[in-house]
Order: structure tokens, then sequence, then C-alpha cells
């Protein structure tokens, strides 16, 4: 009711009753009061005091940032270790094939060359493809998806004698199967790994990676020098891909943080998001009987319903995201560090068969083990720069008086992941660049066998210290989406490796391999410093603008959604 409506002509209380009246009241709660001891309210305009706090009340704990435990961190590494070296694996065990393919199906070089392109084309594609899908359906099938895919294409090839055709269409199927790994391994990585503690995964998960790279040729040569037939390697890839399959389909459960969040909702996930051993472990502890109460009733229902919520979770983000990532400031400065090594990495593999041939009258299986002491280095440097990483991370925090948040996780809004991360790699371009140089100029001058070794470990050294590095921080930058960035690194590095080997054999022919080697060393060293400086002193002011960016239009499309709606309605 309105004051205005009140009726004018009703008659006011006597005050002086009133005033009595609360005399007495005032004066009967005071004496109560006094009587149990209670403090007097100093107004009677004066709200109470709030009640003093429980003396043992605790603060909410706070959310753990995963519920993975360290052992089963430990397998996640092993699985996804040894994913991830069937590309890498794949691709250079088929080099030592050349000659073999070329007689078997009656072509030119050119024409089994081809083979070695599409191979590289799909390689950089396939992470574009499934990176971001594992983003938003999962890891696992993804995983389970692409290592299948990558088992029957190398059954075709182990089948395939007379056709150039399906041996071209068998290559592409077998590189989008075995590529994929990369850009998912680095997905699982930010989903169970704090910030703090990611180089404890990268480190052997990276070792494994370039691992494969070294052990394809021996193995590639081995075979070719032995059986005289290129069958028996891709029987050995459907051996492989089919331990891989069953091990990842075993024991990897699903971790996208978008699925399962930290992991706490693991026992409510569909059935194909679980391991077969999960579920074989809750099958056997419930029992057939249970099938017919409640649980096993909502358990069935939800089998059903599975394959529609699969359907709905099946959407492809845009693949031209991972594309849109490389033209920012801040992650074309990260991406062209392993890129360009990758570039550098790559002609060190491809002119190696040559170099041992000619200068050194290697055969083919003593060229498959000159890629040994480049393997070892990649081992030590997989093991050292892992715990480098996390090293690194703690004694930036320790610069800047940040205590590390070993629970929830570190928010890394305002904390300088990129000084962190690249702390360390301006020794790591002087070493570099100087063994770059000196191996060039070595095999020129057919400087003992032990010197082009050794400069070949050290080499297989800095270039999986260089690709870890990196390819964490992109991780980092990037939580949302971890698996797309991977695939922007995949595209990039591929993308400059066929550049570089495509111009690979006329600069050989044209400057001789001392300068080439030069040439490639200044160069791969002089814009590594370039892009670390630039990382280092405006990386984290780039990746802050760019999120503020994002983070504004996303808030723009949110609001303009309401009146969409209300224009349609």
């Amino acid at each position: 009711m309105a004051f205005a409506d009140l009726p004018l002509t009703s008659k006011p209380e006597e005050p002086s009753d009133v005033s009595s009246n609360a005399i007495e009241s005032i004066s009967e709660a005071h004496s109560r009061r006094q009587d149990v001891d209670e403090p007097p309210r100093k107004s009677s305009a004066t709200p109470p005091p709030p009640p003093p706090p429980p003396p043992f009340s605790a603060a909410p704990a706070p959310e753990v940032y995963t519920t993975f435990t360290r052992r089963e961190k430990r397998l996640l590494t092993l699985l996804l270790g040894l994913a991830t070296i069937t590309s890498p694996l794949t691709a250079t065990i088929y080099f030592p094939l050349l000659p073999l393919l070329r007689a078997y199906f009656h072509t030119s070089a050119q024409a089994i060359n081809l083979t070695i392109t599409l191979y590289i084309v799909f390689q950089a594609l396939s992470p574009a493809i499934f990176g971001p899908l594992s983003d938003s359906l999962g890891r696992r099938p993804v995983y389970l998806f692409t290592l299948a895919l990558y088992m029957v294409a190398n059954l075709g090839l182990a089948l395939n004698k007379h056709s150039y055709g399906i041996l071209l269409g068998l290559r592409t199927l077998q590189s989008l199967g075995a590529s994929a790994a990369f850009a998912v391994s680095y997905g699982v990585v930010a989903d169970v790994c704090l910030p703090a503690e990611r180089g404890s995964m990268v480190g052997p998960i990276s070792m494994l990676l370039n691992l494969g790279a070294c052990v394809g040729p021996v193995i590639g040569g081995l075979v070719a020098f032995t059986s005289g037939s290129y069958e028996w390697v891709f029987w050995a890839l459907v051996v492989v891909g089919g331990i891989l399959l069953f091990g990842v389909g075993v024991f990897l459960p699903e971790t996208a943080r978008n699925v399962v969040g930290n992991g706490t909702v693991r026992k409510r996930q569909k059935w194909w998001e679980r391991s077969w051993w999960s579920l074989g472990q809750e099958w056997i502890t419930k029992g057939r009987r249970n099938n017919k109460d409640t649980n096993g009733l909502t358990a069935t229902n939800a089998a059903v319903g599975a394959p529609s919520s699969l359907i709905k979770s099946f959407r492809i983000r845009n693949p031209l995201a991972c594309l849109r990532i490389i033209f920012h400031r801040d992650t074309f400065c990260i991406l062209w560090v392993p890129g360009s090594f990758y570039l550098v990495d790559y002609s060190f593999v491809a002119a190696t068969p040559d170099i041992y041939k000619n200068i050194y009258q290697f055969n083919e299986l003593e060229i498959g083990l000159a890629y040994l002491p480049r393997g070892a280095g990649i081992i030590i440097g997989g093991y050292i720069i892992g715990k480098l990483i996390d090293y690194n991370y703690r004694a930036t925090a320790k610069e800047i008086g940040h205590t590390v948040d070993k629970v929830s996780g570190d928010d890394l809004k305002n904390f300088p992941i990129e000084r962190a991360r690249a702390r360390g790699t301006p020794i790591l371009l002087v070493i570099s660049t100087a063994s770059i140089i000196g191996y060039g100029w070595a095999v020129s001058s057919h400087a003992h066998l032990s010197i082009v070794l050794i400069l070949q470990f050290i080499q297989g050294f800095w270039g999986t210290c260089f690709y870890t590095i990196f390819n964490t921080l992109l991780v980092d930058v990037f939580p949302e989406s971890p698996s797309t960035a991977a695939a922007a690194a995949s595209i990039t590095r591929c993308a400059m490796a066929a550049a570089g080997v495509a111009i690979l054999q006329p600069l050989l022919d044209a400057a001789g391999r001392g300068w080439y080697f030069t040439v490639l060393g200044l160069w791969s060293g002089g814009c590594g410093a370039g892009a670390v400086w630039a990382i280092q002193v405006h990386g984290m002011q780039w990746r802050k603008a760019r999120t503020a960016k994002a983070a504004s239009k996303a808030q723009q499309q949110d609001s303009a959604a309401p009146r969409d709606v209300e224009k349609h309605t």
C-alpha cells in the first residue's frame, strides 16, 4: 500500500502511553540481559554482531588439478610414448626399401618418391583433423580409431604386390593413422599434468617419439640387407599396430578435461570412454546378478543410449583453427624454433645415406647402424630435458616470488611461462650452430668416422631438447585446446621439412656439403636466437593481448546469441 492511500482521519495513539510502555519493556529486557551476563546493545537501531565462527572451521579444500595417480601417469607416459613412435618409425623405416619397391612395382625413382611426399603431406593433415576432434570427442576414441586405421593400412601394404595405385592410397591411410598420435599425446599431457610437472612426462614421450626416427632405418636396412623383400617390414608394422591398439584399448582411460574434468567422474563415464581393464574389473565385481537390479538397469540404459550420446559429441572443431594459431605473434615464434630444427634434423637424416655410402663405403645395414649414435643422443637428451623443464619452472617461480600450486595447478595468466620454458635455450643455440657447421666440414674433408658419429650424437641431443621445450610451451599457452595447438606444430614442422628436403639436393650439388651445412647452421641459429629473444621479452605481453581479444570476441558472440533468438521468435 502506498503512503498516499493511508487514511488521513485516523486518530494517532497517545504518546504518553507509548512512552511508558516502551520504557517498561526496555527495563525488563535490560534486566534479563544482566541475568545472563550478556552485554547490552549500544542502540536499538544497531544490528546485533555476527556470531563468532566455530573454533575448528576450515576453509573448503581447493579442487585438485587431476585425480590421476602417479602410477597412472607413469603408465600413460609409457603408452603415449610407444604410440607416438609410429609416425617417425613408419616414415624412416621406408627409406632403405626404396630400391626394392622400384624393382617390385616396376616404376621409376620419382614415382616411388611420390609415396614419400604423400606421407609427409598427410603427416601434416592428420593432426589437423584428429587433434581438434580429440579436444571435443575425447582422446581415447581417436586413439583407437587411428591405430586401427594404421594396422589395416599396413596389412594392405603387406598384401599388395603389384598395384602402384594401391600403394599410393595405402600410404596415405598409413600416414593418417600413424601421425595423429603426436597431437593427441600432448593433449593428454595437458589433461593430467600440472604445468610445473609436465617436463617429467613430455621428456620420455619426446624421447620415444624421436627414437622412432633412429630405429626405423636400422630395421629397414636390416630387412633389406638380409631378406631382399619389403613385405616383412609391413608385416612387422602390422604387429606393432596390433600391440599398440591392444595396449591402448586395455589400459588407456579417457583424460580429456571437457569429458572427465579432473578425473573425478571416471566411474560415471560411458563404456567407450573407459579402458577395457576398468570395464572388466567392474563386470567381475558386480557379477551377472546385478543385471537385474537398478544399477544393472541403469548401466544397460546408459549403454543403449551411448551411440546417440557419442554422435552428439562427435563434432569436429574447425580444422583451420590450427592454421590460425600459426599466425599469432607469440605462437609464430614458438612454432618457428622446433619447425626450423625439424628441417635441420630431416636434412641430416636425408643426407646421411649418401654420405656414408659414398665417403665411408657403408652397405645398407651399416648405414642403418650409423643412426644409432643420434638415437643415443635423443635418449639422453629426452631424459635430461624433462628434468630441466621442471627445474626451470621452479627457478622462475622462485625468482618472481611465486609459490607453486601443486594441488590445483598454477594459473598461467600472470605467470611468465615463456621465460620459464625458454630458459637456457641460448646455450643450446650456440651448441647446435657449432655442431651443424662442424658436421658439414667434417664430412666434406672426409674426417675420421668417430668425429662424424660424435657430431650426430650431439645433434640428436639438442634436437630433442628443442622439440620438447617448445612443444611443451605451446601446450601451456593453449590450455583449452592442447591437441589443436600440437596439430599446428605438426603442420609447421612438416611443411618446413618438406621444403627443406625439396631444396636439399640442389643446394648440396651447388654449394657442397661444407657450405650447405654452414648456411643451414647460421640460418637456424640466427633465426632461432631472434625467435627466442622475442618469446622471452614479448611473449607474455603478446599472449595476454591474444587471450583478451579472444575473450572479448567470445563475450560479443554470447551477447549476440539472445538477440538472434528474439528475432526468430
